[in-house]
């Protein structure tokens, strides 16, 4: 199979779609391998490296789609790129279409085979291709949150973790999943005051007995969030319903009444938001103030640390990469129904439920839809 991997054109996006390890790995099995020249040299992986992986360099984004039957990215396709898709691509990256229509028609237009890494899951039901990204911008959010604590960043001017003698700062971590456990890690060794928000029992007794008396662990209610929300100088957003929009916790009220110059980190901006007052922002102009609290709402966080991210996303895409060049899009889907639960769109339809909910659109089964490949 030829595989294509674009460079990246989102603000700031500095990731690549596959490495030149994990290119030469496709190449070692008998497939074709097309990188766009540049691709990953902002990250330190050069066009020479990965011509001695055996790749091809391409001159530019439309050789590379018009050369590739799959297309290999990162984040979702920019509107440029969506109207280089054919009906013969299988594209494989992050979609996160339940809070973007616009992308969400394109692709149904297009008539490509779409898999998102972000759906795909395991045996246990987790989604191993959402936690390398999702353990980055756990941690990356603390280092953020950190940062816009400071006064010349609209903060409170406080130091996470405090001195002797001066008490440290309050972080609230809404949701104790893949993004907040690894928010917590980060917050603790800071040193800073932290309280976990959760639904579900079993996690929230994980955390205790993990860190024990250096963490909250609360059941979330309205009430209890909002206590802690307003208490908070720094709030974590880390929920995520799989495929769908982000749910709206923290409502533009609860933002009005948190202290001046407090700080919220919405991690499930990707999924439209957990605060109700979230747009999306970039790295170039990663913050906006809204009554006062300042908002974080990076839509690609990991991008920031692009190196680490892109060969932590390697390590647990390729072995699905490798799936759908060895046998195809139609027949590797068929065999796994984990990989099977990544198809969102295929050749025109909407094959995640999700989505098609949150959108108002038509949905057809994701095994069904394999007939149309």
């Amino acid at each position: 199979m030829k595989i294509g991997v674009p460079k990246e054109i989102k603000n700031h996006e500095y990731r690549v779609g596959l490495t030149p390890s994990a290119a030469r790995e496709l190449i070692h099995h008998g497939h074709e391998v097309g990188v766009e020249t540049a691709a990953g040299a902002a990250i330190g992986f050069s066009d020479e490296e990965y011509q001695a992986a055996g790749a091809q360099i391409l001159a530019d984004a439309d050789a590379v789609f018009d050369w590739a039957q799959m297309i290999v990215k990162v984040k979702e396709p920019q509107a440029v790129e969506r109207k280089k898709l054919k009906p013969h691509h299988t594209l494989f990256t992050y979609l996160h279409l339940a809070p973007d229509p616009d992308q969400t028609h394109d692709l149904l237009a297009s008539g490509a085979v779409c898999i998102a890494y972000e759906t795909v899951t395991d045996a246990a039901g987790r989604l191993p291709l959402l936690a390398p990204m999702s353990e980055v911008a756990g941690r990356m959010s603390i280092q953020a949150g950190a940062h816009c604590l400071e006064k010349a960043q609209g903060g409170r001017g406080l130091l996470l973790g405090g001195v002797p003698g001066v008490a440290p700062a309050k972080v609230v971590v809404i949701g104790g999943g893949v993004v907040g456990q690894n928010a917590i890690a980060m917050a603790v060794g800071m040193g800073a005051d932290v309280t976990v928000l959760d639904k579900n029992i079993d996690a929230l007794r994980a955390l205790d007995r993990q860190y024990g008396n250096r963490l909250c662990t609360l059941y979330s209610t309205r009430e209890a969030l909002e206590q802690q929300v307003l208490d908070a100088d720094l709030v974590i957003g880390a929920v995520l319903i799989p495929g769908a929009a982000a749910p709206k916790l923290v409502s533009a009220d609860m933002i009005k009444r948190m202290k001046p110059g407090a700080v919220v980190v919405d991690v499930a901006i990707d999924q439209g938001g957990c605060f109700e007052t979230s747009k999306a922002t970039t790295h170039a102009e990663p913050t906006y103030v809204v009554d006062d609290v300042v908002h974080y709402c990076v839509a690609n966080m990991p991008g920031a640390v692009a190196r680490t991210s892109t060969m932590a996303l390697n390590n647990a895409t390729l072995p699905f990469t490798l799936a759908l060049a060895n046998k195809g899009a139609k027949q590797a889907l068929a065999d796994d129904a984990h990989l099977l639960a990544g198809l969102n769109v295929c050749r025109g339809k909407l094959t995640y439920k999700s989505v098609a909910e949150d959108l108002g659109l038509d949905y057809l089964d994701a095994r069904s839809a394999l007939d149309l490949i």
